[in-house]
């Protein structure tokens, strides 16, 4: 035990820098600017997994690792309907999920936009068809910008919300 922490401490952790990607910085100093020309502000995101595999989830959770680092462009999660500007859904719509979703919706406040996110929630993707689906998000809610993918990548996802923010900064 003592041989493993003297080793600990006598060499350097095995990590590496973090790459960075102009492409990347662009996109996000993009999302945050339009994000600041129609709200004035950071943009607040409730995420909704309406019925998906999980795949959905874990690209959009990928938007705040170190990597991608969403945060510091103004995009951030809250756990409350009532702070969100957007309701980001994955999944298709299952009807047990219909009423919480539609009630999700009914507590933001205005301005208020919905994103499907990933095939299943566009149109239900592989799961359409299935007696326990409704379809996609728009069976359910109006929806504003569909994001495709199976699952979409972090930066389709940005790309999307960056789409949302444009057309939300024209209609102010």
């Amino acid at each position: 035990m003592k041989n493993l922490l003297l080793k600990g401490l006598m060499h350097r952790p095995l990590t590496e820098a973090a790459p960075t990607d102009p492409g990347l910085e662009t996109l996000g100093e993009s999302l945050r600017n339009e994000t600041r020309r129609a709200l004035g502000r950071s943009l607040a995101l409730r995420m909704v997994d309406a019925g998906s595999c999980n795949a959905c989830e874990l690209e959009i959770q990928a938007t705040g690792n170190p990597y991608y680092d969403m945060d510091r462009f103004g995009l951030h999660f809250v756990a409350s309907p009532r702070h969100a500007d957007v309701l980001l859904v994955t999944g298709p719509v299952t009807r047990n999920m219909a009423i919480a979703l539609s009630r999700t919706y009914e507590s933001m406040p205005n301005p208020k936009w919905v994103v499907a996110a990933g095939d299943c929630a566009v149109d239900g993707g592989c799961f359409a068809g299935s007696y326990a689906v409704l379809g996609g998000v728009h069976k359910v809610l109006p929806v504003d910008v569909n994001i495709p993918g199976c699952p979409p990548t972090p930066e389709d996802l940005i790309k999307g919300l960056l789409t949302l923010m444009a057309r939300a900064g024209t209609r102010r």
